[in-house]
């Protein structure tokens, strides 16, 4: 975030809008700091029309994907990476 500083700017200085909130006497001197404003990313949402995105969300066994991944690759390869045999 970027910022700019004035310092020391009398107030008889600012623009209209700005003196007529401060409501201050025009030879006080202010500090004006101006930030930039943190704006939201926009949210993007995904959509699609195929019908078989989503069909297995409702299915328990796969709710712990690490864990379902593993029971199914154990029967293929052991702990060190090779492959048993058919």
């Amino acid at each position: 975030m970027s910022a700019v500083v004035f310092e020391h700017v009398p107030v008889a200085d600012l623009p209209a809008a700005w003196r007529a909130k401060l409501a201050k006497a025009g030879d006080t001197l202010v500090t004006v700091r101006i930030e930039e404003e943190a704006q939201a990313a926009p949210k993007e949402e995904f959509t699609t029309d195929d019908p078989a995105f989503g069909i297995w969300r409702d299915r328990e066994d796969t709710a712990d994907v690490a864990a379902w991944l593993s029971k199914i690759r154990k029967p293929r390869y052991n702990r060190n990476g090779s492959r048993n045999p058919p």
